[in-house]
């Protein structure tokens, strides 16, 4: 049964992996959802925590599925993060531990990058699928400063792929924190900021907004962080068993993103 919405939304927030397709696979029912979208006159942006590419592998990932999309149809934590950095620390060096198509896109958004463990201010982590010891190393020592600032992508502990579940940028954080006793601020989901950074480019209300995942810490958390509605989908992580332990609840749920408008 199609989902009714107390008021018409806008602008549908979607989150990809688990929601849109899994790993390399699109579902069957993506290409029509986004259709449906656009149908009730609203749009939609994609939306993820996934930090280890750069929004043109996006654009490209769903050119193979496809699906026409150009960069302004993504916000990613990757964008999140470097909007805080421009905003609260734009003239500081930063340590990035992130994949090279992460650290081109900070370099072409004017983000001042370096190796330099004795120059970094800023250490960011980020889902970066090209981790090395030398990176864990460089960042361990740079957050030995407590002065130095400490950043986060997202808190994804896992990210979902065709064989099963790989260590996130979160998992990554528990062992830093280990080493240092220190903990990031992330800037991807579920953080408000997330949201507001969303709602200001595109000059909307937190009730034209809807979000639509599958993992109630980041998406469904992000919602009610932020006074948004959300729709959890079935088809990734969550389970209806982990809504009913979950402290955050969906405004509705549905078995994918098919079951939304039909």
């Amino acid at each position: 049964m199609a989902i009714t919405f107390n008021k018409p939304k806008k602008l549908f927030l979607l989150d990809q992996d688990g929601t849109l397709y899994k790993g390399k696979h699109l579902f069957p029912y993506t290409k029509d959802f986004l259709k449906s979208i656009r149908d009730s006159g609203a749009n939609y942006l994609f939306i993820t925590n996934n930090s280890s590419r750069s929004t043109k592998d996006y654009v490209e990932k769903m050119a193979k599925f496809g699906i026409k999309a150009k960069e302004e149809d993504f916000y990613t934590s990757s964008h999140a993060t470097m909007d805080y950095i421009k905003h609260y620390h734009p003239d500081l060096p930063v340590y990035l531990v992130g994949t090279m198509a992460l650290s081109r896109e900070f370099l072409e958004n004017g983000i001042k990058l370096t190796d330099k463990v004795s120059e970094a201010k800023v250490a960011v982590l980020s889902y970066d699928t090209e981790l090395n010891y030398t990176k864990l190393t460089a960042l361990c020592d740079i957050l030995a400063n407590k002065d130095a600032i400490y950043l986060a992508t997202n808190p994804d502990l896992d990210c979902p792929s065709e064989d099963g579940y790989l260590p996130d940028c979160g998992s990554f954080a528990m062992m830093i924190y280990n080493a240092t006793g220190r903990n990031p601020l992330f800037l991807g989901k579920p953080r408000k900021l997330f949201v507001d950074s969303i709602l200001e480019h595109y000059n909307l209300k937190p009730e034209d907004l809807v979000i639509v995942g599958d993992r109630l810490y980041t998406d469904i958390a992000m919602g009610t962080n932020s006074a948004v509605d959300t729709i959890l989908v079935l088809s990734g992580e969550a389970t209806l068993k982990d809504v009913e332990t979950s402290p955050y609840k969906p405004t509705y749920i549905a078995n994918s993103v098919f079951d939304i408008f039909n």
